[in-house]
Order: C-alpha cells, then sequence, then structure tokens
C-alpha cells in the first residue's frame, strides 16, 4: 500500500493527501479542476480549496483520471457522494485490479437510495472496500492537528493495512468491522447539522442545539439499526463524534449554510456563493426517502428536507417539530 491515490481535489482530498504523504507513501491526487492542479503542482498549495494549508511538493497532482490511477495501490475516493457512481465507474476501467477501494465521502446517493458502499460495489466489483469516516475538518487535519477517525471495513486484514499505511500520531485511525454504520453515521450527521445551523441562524438558544444533537443521535441510531449497522459504531468517532464536531461549529459547511438559511438567506444564494459542496442538502431528500421506506420516524431530517427542497417555512416547521406528541426519550 505504498502508491496512493486520492480521487477528488477538494478540502478533504487534499488533507488526505497530506496524511498520507505524512505517513510516507507515494501521493498522487486527481483533481477535475486545472487551476488546481497548476496550484498544487507550482505553489504547493490548493488556494481554491485549502488556502493556508501549505503542501509537500512530493504531492503530485494530476488532471488526467486515467494516468492518476494507472498503478494505484489504494484509492482515495472523495469525490461528492452524488458524483461518486460515475467517478468511480472510470476509476474501475483503468485502475489495477488489486487497488483497494476507500470511501471517504458521505451521503446516501439520491436516485437510488444506496449507501456509498452499494454504489462502489456496483461500480468497481470484487474490489477490497472500506469507509474512511469520523470528526474531521480538512483544515486543521492538513495542518497536522491530532486526529482520531474510524476505517471501517469488514476484512481485518485490509483494515490493518490500511491503518499502517494511512495511520500517524497525529492520524489516529480506529478499526471497526462496521462500514454500514460509518457511512450512515457519517451521511445523516450532515442533516442534523443543517438543522443545528438553523438552531443558531435563528438564536435559539444553546439549550435547542443540545437537544438536536441529541435527538438527531436518535434519528442516526434508528436508521443505522434498521441497515444493520453496529450500535457501538454510531456511539463511536464516525457516528456521535462526527455528529459532535459538525453540529458545533460554524467551520463545517453544513452548519454553516444552516446558519445562513436561519439568518434568513436563500438556499439557492447560499450555494451560488460557495465553491464546497454542503453534502446535507443532497443527503436530506435520500435520507427522508429511505426512513419512510423503512418505517423510520425522522422528524429532524424529515424537516431539513422539507425546508431546503419543499418550500417548508421555518418558523413553521420548528413549531411543528416542538408541538409533536411527548413519547419515551428511549422511543
Amino acid at each position: 500500500m505504498q502508491r496512493i491515490t486520492v480521487i477528488g481535489g477538494g478540502a478533504w482530498g487534499t488533507a488526505l493527501a497530506t496524511v498520507a504523504q505524512r505517513a510516507g507513501r507515494d501521493v498522487c491526487l486527481w483533481a477535475r479542476e486545472a487551476e488546481v492542479v497548476e496550484a498544487i503542482n507550482t505553489g504547493h498549495e490548493n488556494r481554491p480549496f485549502l488556502p493556508g494549508a501549505p503542501l509537500d511538493p512530493a504531492i503530485r497532482a494530476e488532471a488526467d483520471l486515467a494516468t492518476a490511477v494507472a498503478d494505484a495501490e489504494v484509492l482515495l475516493l472523495v469525490a461528492p457522494a452524488q458524483h461518486l457512481r460515475s467517478v468511480s465507474q472510470t476509476v474501475q476501467q483503468h485502475a489495477p485490479s488489486g487497488a483497494s477501494a476507500v470511501i471517504c465521502a458521505k451521503g446516501i446517493e439520491q436516485d437510488t437510495g444506496a449507501l456509498m458502499t452499494e454504489v462502489i460495489a456496483e461500480t468497481m466489483p470484487d474490489r477490497p472496500l472500506a469507509v474512511l469516516s469520523g470528526p474531521t475538518f480538512a483544515i486543521e487535519v492538513a495542518r497536522g492537528l491530532p486526529t482520531a477517525v474510524t476505517l471501517a471495513a469488514d476484512d481485518a486484514l485490509l483494515r490493518e493495512g490500511l491503518a499502517t499505511a494511512l495511520g500517524t500520531p497525529a492520524f489516529r485511525p480506529y478499526l471497526s468491522p462496521d462500514p454500514v454504520g460509518a457511512e450512515v453515521a457519517g451521511a445523516v450527521k450532515n442533516v442534523i447539522a443543517i438543522a443545528c445551523g438553523i438552531v443558531h441562524g435563528r438564536a435559539l438558544g444553546a439549550n435547542a442545539q443540545a437537544a438536536l444533537i441529541t435527538r438527531g443521535l436518535a434519528e442516526i441510531t434508528r436508521l443505522g439499526l434498521a441497515r444493520g449497522a453496529k450500535l457501538e459504531t454510531l456511539m463511536g468517532l464516525s457516528g456521535l463524534g462526527d455528529l459532535t464536531l459538525t453540529c458545533n461549529s460554524l467551520q463545517s459547511r453544513n452548519m454553516s449554510l444552516g446558519a445562513a438559511l436561519g439568518k434568513g438567506e436563500t438556499l439557492t444564494a447560499v450555494l451560488d456563493a460557495r465553491t464546497s459542496v454542503a453534502e446535507g442538502v443532497w443527503t436530506a431528500p435520500s435520507v427522508t426517502a429511505l426512513a419512510a421506506r423503512l418505517g423510520i420516524d425522522m422528524p429532524i431530517s424529515a424537516a431539513v428536507n422539507a425546508i431546503l427542497h419543499e418550500g417548508a417555512d421555518i418558523d413553521s416547521t420548528i413549531a411543528a417539530l416542538l408541538s409533536r406528541p411527548i413519547r419515551e426519550e428511549g422511543a
């Protein structure tokens, strides 16, 4: 696992390239944007997506996907969740057959309701497959600040090998046999973070935010268990840890988007002003549809989806949530 290719030149992909390089690996980063490739190769900084984080000159960027993956032993798949299917189909055509695929995107596919592991199992069959998730702000990872993540795979040898390939004292993987739990938690927490942002933007207070995080965790748990996840995964770094981080800082793309909505900005205006992707926007309808199909009650996620995509009024939606019948906390 010496040659690692990162698929995706955004902030998180760039941060993971620094992780792999610090761990002593040969790193290639594929980026769709020509300006990103140029910035990394000549200025050794991804100024469009991760300014202020110098990159080691050993990290090379590549604009041609076939060239980038041609000799890879590990593929870190960091393309946005809703584009992962199309990108991975191209990767499959050109990457060595034995290269491992590590899903680093967080989301649920809109058209199918598929988890990212299900997408990759279709588009890149018979490859060793893992999920890397957890509480991570890209800029902190890129600067070498201490970070812990979940590295989940069915195959124990694969997750141990990947942990050796990527782990450093500042980037500590914890191993899990539960990729489904890691990816369900990572997807839903982005939707809950938008809700927390709305609460912040509406100045509804710390009590309301704490309540949302706690009840959001209940929604993550319901969906995760219904999809076969392990409870300890949902209570771990990729579940409670990631939820806590994303819902408590405006560094979070999803929370900051929610905060802008809470202050009265429109979704179109917020998205038009950004170059980065807030995955929760596109995951909300997928989560809501999947929950309905499985008969799971996820009122916060449904409320976020209604605000984002159905024109629901924020204040009326909040009032409806607060008017729900009293129930047992563990229900």
